[in-house]
């Protein structure tokens, strides 16, 4: 196999194996806590650790790649994902099982941005996006695989197999990792912003655990507002402290690139609508329309379907039309089939929903493969570490504000409704609001230069550019 597709496949699983085990324990909490002496309630707390190991140590991935070599982080975050793994599996309580998602934090913080890393440094500009592909498709597979693969295990098997699968899957990826993936590194070390790190950690874990439990009614509502309030005014210190220090943790200086501005900002806007879906939908199928955790998980991998889908087309796409064209036409073609969901009802036919489903599978891979691709369009080599780093965090507090809004939009309308009861017509009022927001994305996405990304979507120059005048 070329090595420009095994070193994106290698990147895929890798990131796969982390997107669905962030997933894939939701429907087994019961079972979980009754097999180590907890309630449900308090093993939340497993997967709210999982966010904040991944939100502390996600700003210091580019500088442990550039230091140590991006081949050994790689392999060594694997390694930690899998010995992380190990302990969820052998845990007796919910301390241990706690402290192993901690584990298991810490090595997919490093996983996705060194793995992007790689991608971009090994990869040239023409051949990114049909890597990135490979890339995103995991991405979007996993939040929507996981909660049924979940509940299948733990029906037909026991929960510990969730966390045992992993183990052969970490071994592949560090086998082909040493064979095919070379050592990249800076060519000069640069001192490592610990300052920096810490103030970024506490920021970005406290915005993003307060956002994921908010309209949850996990935690009280004083205690929500001030772990947000308390990371917005680290992420303010740590703004500050960046503009006096010469290579911070956290490189902001990366949004004077208009491209990089327009994926990091329109991207973070366009998720925060889409990273409400995995969330809404599934809890429509099961409390509004009383459909079982299996029978609704079959129903959503249609979107992980048309997904996989999308990713044959999308180098076709974007030479044809390119980026700016399709990252606003497409903004609005998405966020339409997730206004679709609205329209949902206990009568709708199955066979619509999984169709519809399908094609926003389709159209929310390209858009989500676009911008994670256009990031890098005019990022240097010697920065592509801080970029997948910074690119990481935006998204991991997209998608914590994303299920945020679609928790507040669903409970706001049964307060509003004032019977208390979770009902199916509670939820269409809050697709048609993460609708709304994911399409604001397009007055981002519209400001980019006509030729944004020209190289990686391979597209000629225009003829009339070319033409040169007749002498005479």
């Amino acid at each position: 196999m070329r090595r420009d597709r095994i070193v994106p496949l290698i990147i895929a699983v890798a990131l796969f194996m982390e997107n669905m085990d962030s997933t894939v324990i939701a429907t087994s909490l019961p079972a979980i806590a009754t097999d180590i002496g907890a309630n449900p309630l308090e093993l939340k707390l497993a997967i709210t650790s999982y966010l904040l190991s991944l939100a502390i140590f996600i700003p210091a991935s580019g500088w442990t790649a550039d230091r140590f070599g991006a081949r050994t982080v790689f392999r060594a975050a694997i390694a930690v994902f899998m010995l992380g793994s190990i302990g969820c599996a052998l845990s007796s309580s919910l301390t241990d099982f706690v402290i192993a998602r901690i584990v298991q934090g810490m090595g997919g913080a490093m996983m996705t941005p060194v793995g992007r890393m790689v991608l971009v440094r090994s990869i040239s500009k023409r051949e990114l996006v049909n890597a990135m592909a490979w890339v995103t498709t995991p991405a979007l597979i996993g939040p929507v695989l996981g909660p049924p693969v979940g509940g299948f295990i733990t029906t037909y098997a026991t929960w510990h197999w969730i966390f045992i699968i992993n183990l052969p899957i970490g071994l592949l990826g560090i086998v082909l990792a040493t064979r095919y993936i070379d050592d990249l590194r800076a060519e000069t070390r640069e001192r490592f912003d610990i300052f920096g790190m810490v103030l970024a950690g506490l920021g970005i874990a406290g915005v993003a655990f307060g956002l994921s439990v908010l309209g949850l009614n996990f935690l009280p509502w004083t205690v929500v507002v001030a772990l947000v309030a308390g990371g917005v005014c680290f992420i303010a210190a740590y703004l500050v402290h960046a503009r006096h220090t010469d290579n911070p943790a956290l490189d902001l200086t990366l949004f004077r690139l208009p491209t990089f501005f327009a994926s990091v900002t329109g991207g973070f806007i366009f998720r925060l609508g889409l990273g409400a879906l995995p969330f809404l939908l599934p809890l429509m199928l099961q409390v509004g329309f009383g459909m079982t955790p299996f029978q609704s998980g079959m129903i959503t991998f249609a979107t992980a379907l048309g997904a996989m889908g999308m990713k044959w087309a999308t180098a076709t796409i974007l030479r044809r039309f390119g980026f700016r064209t399709i990252l606003t036409s497409n903004a609005i073609i998405s966020a339409a089939f997730l206004a679709v969901c609205a329209g949902f009802t206990a009568t709708t036919p199955i066979t619509i929903m999984v169709v519809l489903l399908l094609i926003g599978g389709f159209f929310r891979s390209l858009q989500f493969t676009s911008i994670n691709t256009i990031a890098y369009a005019e990022v240097e080599h010697s920065r592509v570490s801080r970029a997948t780093a910074l690119v990481s965090v935006a998204q991991q507090l997209a998608v914590s504000a994303g299920v945020a809004v679609g928790a507040l939009a669903v409970e706001t309308t049964v307060r509003f409704k004032g019977t208390g009861i979770l009902e199916a017509s509670d939820f269409p009022p809050a697709f048609l609001v993460v609708a709304g927001i994911s399409a604001l994305s397009i007055f981002i996405f519209a400001r980019l230069p006509s030729d944004a990304g020209a190289e990686m979507a391979n597209r000629l120059p225009d003829p009339i550019d070319t033409i040169q005048p007749k002498a005479g």
